[in-house]
This record gives structure tokens, C-alpha cells and sequence, in this order.
């Protein structure tokens, strides 16, 4: 039995909200079959006040996460990827490095909440319904059928998978 773990890298630009979300996610739901990374374009100080509070009020550890350069995970010498996600189109038309591993790729368009204006509960809305989204996006990435795929049909999945909410 083929038991590979997937590598996964989620690009933003910031590294301090969407990014950070999904790396918890697909921590937390991928279990023992997907681990995830994040890092930005050009990263913050520190993970977003609101994204932390918010992982922190639905269980997620946050200790490890903190902003990281995207260039980290292309040096010579860092870990192999399956699969690198853009979360905004800033990270997608970054020059990017050759990743090691030849992972697929995708564009996974999704709305940044830090700048979401309005009362305190409405910034915390828009922060929910972008975790959502990438929580929904992240359960279907995981029951892909991964290990009997080809990769032309895996680059079809996941860009469609992008595509959705």
C-alpha cells in the first residue's frame, strides 16, 4: 500500500490570513496524508490579530504559524512539493522559483478578510466566510482520488476546485 504523504504549499501575499487558514486546515483535516505550509510574496511580521483569534476560537493551534518567504521553500535543499495554491492574484503573477518537486499548481482566487470594512462583526464575517470557503475547497482537494490519478487529471481537479466556493 502506497501510503506517500502529500506536501502542500499555500501562497499569499501577506502570509498572515487566507494562507494561514488553510495551512491550519489542511493540518488539521489532511491528518497523516497531507502536510501543509504557507508562506507570502511579501510576508507580514506576524500572523493577522483576527485570522489568530479566529483559528484559536475553532481549535486550531497557532504557535507554529508565523509569516514566511515564499523563496524558503525553493532553495537548493528544501523539502520536495505535490502541490502549490495561490490564494490571490498578487502570489499568482509572482515570479516564481523552479519548486523541488515539479508540484501541480493552481490558482485558488480568495478574497483577503483583512480588508474587509464595516462593524467589528462584519470584519469577523468576512473572516468565517473565507475560512469557509477554504475549508470547503480543502475536504473536496482531500478525497480526490490523488494516488490513481494522473497529473493531467489532478491539474483539472484542482483548477476546477478553484473555480468553486
Amino acid at each position: 500500500m502506497n501510503d506517500k504523504v502529500f506536501h502542500v504549499l499555500f501562497l499569499s501575499r501577506r502570509n498572515s490570513a487566507r494562507s494561514m487558514m488553510a495551512e491550519a486546515i489542511l493540518n488539521r483535516i489532511g491528518k497523516s496524508h497531507f502536510v501543509a505550509y504557507s508562506a507570502g510574496t511579501e510576508p507580514a511580521k506576524a500572523i493577522d490579530p483576527e485570522t489568530k483569534e479566529l483559528l484559536e476560537q475553532t481549535g486550531f493551534p497557532v504557535d507554529d504559524l508565523h509569516p514566511k518567504h515564499y523563496r524558503e521553500f525553493g532553495l537548493e535543499g528544501a523539502r520536495d512539493l505535490d502541490f502549490v495554491f495561490t490564494l490571490n492574484d498578487d502570489a499568482a503573477g509572482e515570479p516564481m522559483p523552479e519548486w523541488p518537486g515539479v508540484p501541480v499548481t493552481a490558482h485558488w482566487e480568495s478574497s483577503d478578510p483583512v480588508f474587509a470594512t464595516g462593524e467589528p462583526w462584519e470584519r469577523k464575517q468576512a473572516f468565517s466566510r473565507t475560512m469557509l470557503e477554504l475549508d470547503r475547497r480543502l475536504k473536496i482537494f482531500i478525497n480526490l482520488p490523488l494516488k490513481s490519478l494522473d497529473r493531467m487529471s489532478i491539474q483539472h481537479h484542482v483548477d476546477e476546485i478553484g473555480k468553486s466556493t
